[in-house]
């Protein structure tokens, strides 16, 4: 083969520009999360997409039809970061289930920290915030697009850290106290989002870069860290 056709051949295949539909879903991100479904016009939603006002309702039979769509839109993008982690440690749960041994709390506190920090650098990058403003504003005021978001990624995700929660607890996953520890845990990394001018204010950081991001995640390290700690002084 010639020097010619082998770089032809290694040189990266040109990305496809994106559809009307594709540029509808991430502009309608930013436009609902600054907005709201009451403020944002279809007219406003397809300018900042640059398309025409009647792609709105072909491809999602309207603005209702889009909302859900970014909804479900946002829930692909967070699985895309926390899925893969989410299935693997659901594996070994129910590996653990149906052939035991049962898991210990030192591999239970290794996993969760696993998901925890992976959780702490996706709410503090720049990537996270227009997701953070649309879901913000379902966790005000919920509709069927909090549940489209719940169902397939906030609830899975509590499923599987609750019961790692419930092994460092010696407790029933179904328990209060347990979920009560869980979105405790979950909440203590989502403020670096969702505080974040106060959190930047209050440590005097410009922003998230590398360094802050492991800081962040070390604190998560501590949080789970401290349920077995808490778990030996009770005991």
């Amino acid at each position: 083969m010639s020097d010619g056709k082998r770089a032809a051949q290694t040189q990266e295949k040109p990305v496809r520009p994106a559809g009307p539909r594709e540029r509808l879903l991430e502009a309608a991100v930013h436009v609902f999360g600054r907005y709201g479904f009451d403020g944002a016009s279809t007219r406003m939603l397809a300018e900042a997409a640059g398309v025409n006002l009647q792609a709105i309702p072909y491809y999602f039979g309207g603005k209702e039809g889009l909302y859900i769509a970014v909804a479900e839109h946002i829930g692909t993008l967070i699985s895309a970061h926390i899925a893969g982690l989410r299935e693997t440690v659901r594996g070994r749960l129910e590996e653990a289930d149906r052939e035991g041994p049962p898991i210990q709390k030192t591999e239970a506190q290794a996993l969760l920290t696993s998901i925890l920090q992976t959780m702490a650098a996706l709410f503090v990058s720049d990537e996270s915030e227009p997701w953070a403003r649309f879901l913000i504003r379902e966790q005000m005021e919920p509709t069927e697009a909090f549940q489209r978001v719940y169902g397939g990624v906030m609830k899975p995700m509590l499923e599987v850290a609750g019961r790692l929660v419930a092994i460092l607890l010696d407790e029933d996953p179904a328990a209060n106290n347990v979920k009560l520890r869980t979105f405790g845990l979950l909440g203590g990394v989502m403020a670096f989002r969702v505080a974040r001018a106060a959190v930047l204010a209050q440590l005097g950081w410009a922003g998230f870069g590398e360094v802050e991001t492991r800081q962040v995640q070390r604190l998560a390290a501590d949080l789970v860290a401290s349920l077995n700690k808490e778990e030996r002084h009770e005991a």
